[in-house]
């Protein structure tokens, strides 16, 4: 199969209460996202979020339907978004060729129904990041370079946090149903994400964390601010994190990773924030 589907369930905070070390880790955690020649997707019940990854090595890979959608062809009724975090590569949507380097995006309106992945390099290949959510109506197609990003610097080298913002798939940029999509660098010496944290009841995310160095981890922080939990991340994994949920994280280096979110409305700022003195 050149396809590995798999599907998480929504959860409440007083059902995670219970939960152990494993059983987290198996509703939230991404563990695998890249295999040669294979699209892997996980499709979770918030908001109906598709989490995938695609490294095309010795043949070009296409995105098919899978069970769970129920459709004719992948996006059908769904948007998707791209973020290459490996060699170059090239996306075709509908026969039209999009170029994709690292760290570029590309975004594709709902109704297209062939996409097809591939590497320039086998000896590099293209690892394709993919996010996709509902969609009610076609926007174009369209590459977003790093140049086409809204950018934003916060944080503060005396804070750990000193981090740049790169707003690839939002509104700001460009029309989308309710995916939005990005990637947050960290400075060197800097260790701490989306501090001081907060919720948005509105809206899911899922963080992939990548540039991780050789030995070194990213602790993800989640669950109600007044009842927090972590779960241990290593390179190239993404997690799931529910509406009611902080998401934040602290690594043992630097490193970058990528925040897709679906839900209720595309206001970035759309955010509940809480104290880092009110965290529990």
């Amino acid at each position: 199969m050149s396809t590995i589907a798999a599907t998480r369930y929504a959860n409440s905070p007083q059902e995670v209460k219970t939960w152990t070390t494993a059983q987290t880790r198996e509703a939230l955690l991404i563990e695998k996202l890249f295999e040669q020649d294979k699209v892997t997707l996980v499709y979770s019940h918030y908001d109906r979020f598709i989490t995938g990854g695609v490294m095309p090595v010795s043949k070009a890979v296409a995105l098919l339907p899978v069970d769970q959608l129920k459709a004719a062809y992948f996006l059908e009724r769904r948007e998707l978004g791209i973020i290459n975090v490996g060699g170059a590569g090239t996306v075709k949507v509908d026969g039209e060729v999009f170029d994709i380097g690292f760290k570029e995006a590309l975004y594709i309106g709902r109704g297209k129904q062939e996409v097809i992945f591939s590497s320039k390099d086998t000896a590099t290949p293209a690892k394709f990041y993919l996010n996709s959510t509902p969609a009610h109506t076609a926007y174009p197609t369209r590459r977003i370079t790093r140049e086409d990003a809204e950018v934003v610097t916060l944080g503060a080298q005396e804070t750990s946090n000193h981090r740049t913002i790169n707003k690839l798939i939002v509104n700001s940029v460009l029309p989308t149903c309710q995916l939005q999509m990005g990637m947050t660098e960290l400075k060197p010496g800097n260790v701490w994400n989306t501090m001081p944290a907060h919720t948005h009841d509105r809206r899911m995310e899922v963080y992939f964390y990548f540039e991780v160095p050789q030995g070194q981890a990213v602790c993800h922080f989640w669950g109600q601010p007044q009842e927090t939990r972590h779960i241990w991340m290593q390179n190239e994994q993404a997690v799931i994190s529910p509406p009611w949920s902080i998401h934040s994280g602290a690594g043992t280096s630097n490193y970058t990773f990528i925040w897709g979110m679906a839900g209720e409305n595309l206001d970035y700022g759309d955010m509940d924030g809480c104290a880092i003195t009110d965290l529990r």
